[in-house]
């Protein structure tokens, strides 16, 4: 028998619930985000989205916190088991890093959590107006 791998969609929320439970220990995943670029949608919700910026591809989650030389931290999400980088989720990776952010993909959350960890645990970055 097959064991039951969570969704994308349940990994992510397990995400959001162990920074909600840790934002004691790491103050600044209080500015971690979801970005709603995922998910099905009728053609005129789709044509809304898009009309209001929504671009395939964007990376899943967002730590807008600079550290380790890097502007911010981007995370795809992926089951932990199945789950694969389309073209376009390649091409932000790779534009994100161009960038400065540090961008990864992530199978589960807690592979998430240990990457938002390790980042947080990083020296900040300075700011260019320092």
């Amino acid at each position: 028998m097959k064991a039951n791998i969570p969704t994308e969609s349940e990994e992510q929320q397990a995400l959001f619930q162990w920074a909600h439970y840790c934002r004691n220990e790491y103050p600044d995943l209080d500015l971690l985000y979801h970005v709603p670029n995922g998910g099905r949608r009728g053609k005129a919700e789709a044509g809304r989205f898009k009309a209001e910026g929504v671009k395939a591809g964007v990376p899943d989650v967002c730590l807008p916190v600079a550290r380790g030389g890097y502007f911010g931290l981007y995370i795809e999400m992926k089951r932990r088991e199945g789950g694969k980088l389309s073209d376009t989720q390649k091409h932000w990776q790779n534009k994100l890093k161009l960038q400065g952010y540090w961008a990864v993909v992530c199978c589960g959350w807690a592979e998430a959590a240990e990457t938002l960890k390790y980042y947080l645990g990083m020296a900040p970055t300075r700011s260019v107006r320092e």
